[in-house]
């Protein structure tokens, strides 16, 4: 499919005169949100995107929306959170497979790799959503048969006509019954959530620029440079729907706390790249930790988050904060 109007103008039956509205205008378009399931979304509140079109050869734009203000993802310091992007990356990347790529909506998309550098002027708040357009290449796309096995999509995204950030995405498809391979007892949803562990305290929510426990994703240590992966599996956005394991989002989130909690202020990361290498189960702890590898006069700084399960690697991030006054 190279591009799609997903909501056509209807008619009101009820007050039809030809196609008008009450005051005389007819719209050439209304705007709404994708499908929730082609982005793996079960509340409707969760899905930013609001259509898609077909650029160049193997290139695509897809629109976002972004509100000026949500129960997880809300501005901080007059600033859109940075996480939005990848959200809205998540989302493109699993529309792309389905409307553009014939995976079927059944099959689970698994991360290798995301990252992005963005410009923070860029997420300025304003009075208006902010209309975004990532513009997305495709590359190294690897098939088995006719099915999209693995892709990888480069994006360059504008924010109200602004250019705000590069980024790239790393996935790979797998059929119900791959997966079911992989995971193995794992890839029973209930046994898996039966099994999940209870939800450790959290550090203080300003130690990481939260306003409330539940959106904390760290719990203390005897270190103040590690830190527990808090799984709270009844969290509304980072678990939107049961699955079997910790999401991605949550480890991002995650690494995002942890390179502020190693910060004295305030930090924007402008730059993250985050490499997935296993899954993290919901029956054992999960260790995050934070390494400062450089640091500016001006405050930036580079740190290595790693997120561990039974001491081998889940997650190993990338950042590059820089302080906000």
């Amino acid at each position: 499919m190279a591009s799609a109007t997903l909501t056509p103008y209807l008619r009101d039956e009820r007050h039809d005169n030809g196609g008008e509205d009450a005051n005389g205008i007819r719209p050439s378009a209304l705007t709404t949100t994708v499908p929730r399931e082609y982005v793996h979304r079960t509340a409707v509140s969760e899905v930013f995107l609001t259509q898609w079109r077909q650029g160049d050869a193997d290139s695509w734009v897809v629109s976002a929306q972004w509100p000026r203000a949500h129960a997880f993802y809300g501005p901080v310091h007059g600033l859109h959170d940075p996480l939005l992007l990848i959200e809205s990356m998540r989302q493109a990347g699993i529309l792309l497979s389905h409307v553009a790529h014939g995976v079927p909506l059944d099959h689970p998309i698994i991360w290798q790799r995301v990252r992005y550098d963005l410009l923070p002027e860029a997420l300025r708040t304003t009075d208006r959503p902010a209309e975004v357009e990532l513009h997305i290449t495709d590359h190294d796309m690897v098939h088995r048969g006719k099915r999209l096995a693995s892709a990888r999509q480069e994006f360059r995204i504008v924010r109200d006509g602004a250019e705000l950030a590069t980024a790239a995405l790393d996935y790979s498809c797998h059929s119900p019954a791959v997966y079911r391979r992989l995971r193995g007892e794992y890839c029973d949803l209930d046994l898996a959530n039966s099994r999940k562990l209870p939800v450790p305290e959290a550090v203080p929510p300003q130690l990481v620029a939260r306003d409330h426990d539940r959106d904390v994703a760290l719990s203390p240590t005897d270190r103040p440079d590690r830190w527990q992966l808090r799984v709270d599996t009844s969290h509304p956005v980072l678990f939107d729907h049961p699955v079997d394991h910790t999401p991605g989002m949550l480890m991002i989130e995650a690494a995002r706390q942890a390179a502020q909690a190693s910060a004295p202020g305030f930090t924007l990361p402008v730059s993250m790249e985050c490499s997935f290498a296993r899954y993290a189960e919901l029956d054992a702890p999960s260790w995050v930790q934070a390494r400062t590898t450089d640091r500016s006069d001006d405050g930036t700084r580079q740190l290595t988050v790693t997120v561990e399960q039974h001491d081998k690697p889940v997650v190993s991030a990338q950042i590059t904060s820089v302080p906000m006054s």
